[in-house]
């Protein structure tokens, strides 16, 4: 991970750079060993004694940019202010390592206005992209050759991936986990975390302000509700009816809450729970798809195709060890 104020680090951005430390940098050795090596690179190489500058911190590394070169994946966290709001360059010697770390074969992230450095490097040229919503408009301004989408929670464009600030910083980097090691280890993080396992990078970045916040924390009980009975027939009535709305106002409600509709919505859980069996058990496909409340196993393949983009056969071979060593046999299913 880039680190580009090593001093005086203004406490806004310090969100942005705990939450790669807190998703890589911890080790779990009982969801997957080995875990990542999270290594934070300075634009100075480490080692100054400088002290912080007014509110700010200051943060020592022995790794540098040049370190970015061989990497895995590089995470660009933010830049600096002046950058932004001055029309700064961004620090010298980062917009080459960028560019040469991402030759040698990087996947190349940005959380929030890291996407300007993503940028100013060429990286996103071409590719659609995002950024918090207070920046994108300067972003699209500044790289016309950017497809700036100022909507979503974060963009993945395979090799290169861009986020929205702050909280959607984190949604990106579970989803990095998933894409890595599956949804059961990005789940049980998650769960750990105490925040949401799965949004998907689709969601709006907005939430309507409108609605009474004491109604949208009255989502989370129905929600949960849902979640334990994804192998049942489920229907926006029902939902509305469990949370005492009619259907109109929880469609409204929930649509304001998590930007998708009650069906996407359903749709998203039964996808990830079907993600969940395929990695953890060695049920049958049709099983698989009875479960997780998607129907025959057709009807599975079918939206796992359209919505993960591989069929649930070649997803399940990808985590050959998980769904070895797990039982055959169905989850346990609340009374």
């Amino acid at each position: 991970m880039v680190v580009t104020e090593e001093i005086g680090v203004p406490s806004w951005d310090l969100y942005e750079l705990s939450i790669p430390c807190t998703v890589f940098g911890k080790p779990q050795p009982d969801l997957a060993d080995p875990w990542y090596d999270l290594r934070l690179c300075g634009i100075t190489g480490g080692g100054e004694d400088d002290a912080a500058t007014g509110a700010g911190f200051s943060l020592r590394t022995p790794y540098g940019l040049d370190d970015l070169v061989g990497a895995d994946t590089v995470i660009v966290p933010s830049v600096p202010d002046a950058c932004l709001e001055e029309g700064a360059p961004l620090p010298p010697g980062l917009v080459d390592a960028l560019r040469r770390a991402h030759a040698a074969g990087a996947r190349m992230v940005s959380l929030c206005n890291g996407a300007f450095a993503l940028a100013a490097a060429g990286l996103l040229d071409g590719r659609r992209a995002t950024a918090h919503w207070q920046h994108t408009a300067q972003l699209a301004a500044r790289h016309p050759r950017v497809r700036v989408d100022d909507s979503v929670l974060y963009v993945d464009d395979g090799d290169v991936l861009t986020s929205a600030g702050l909280t959607a910083g984190l949604d990106l980097c579970l989803h990095l986990v998933r894409r890595d090691l599956g949804a059961h280890v990005a789940n049980q993080l998650a769960r750990r975390m105490v925040v949401p396992a799965h949004r998907p990078g689709g969601q709006a970045q907005f939430i309507d302000l409108s609605v009474p916040a004491t109604d949208d924390a009255g989502l989370s009980p129905v929600l949960e509700w849902a979640r334990e009975r994804l192998d049942q027939p489920l229907t926006v009535t029902d939902l509305a009816r469990r949370a005492a709305m009619s259907p109109r106002t929880f469609y409204r409600r929930l649509q304001a809450a998590t930007g998708t509709t009650p069906l996407q919505w359903l749709l998203n859980q039964r996808l990830a729970r079907a993600q969940s069996l395929l990695e953890s058990t060695g049920l049958p496909i049709e099983k698989v798809g009875e479960l997780s409340g998607l129907g025959t196993a057709n009807n599975l393949r079918h939206h796992f195709l359209k919505q993960v983009g591989v069929s649930p056969s070649d997803y399940r071979r990808a985590f050959p060890q998980l769904s070895a060593a797990v039982p055959d046999r169905a989850p346990a299913r609340p009374a």
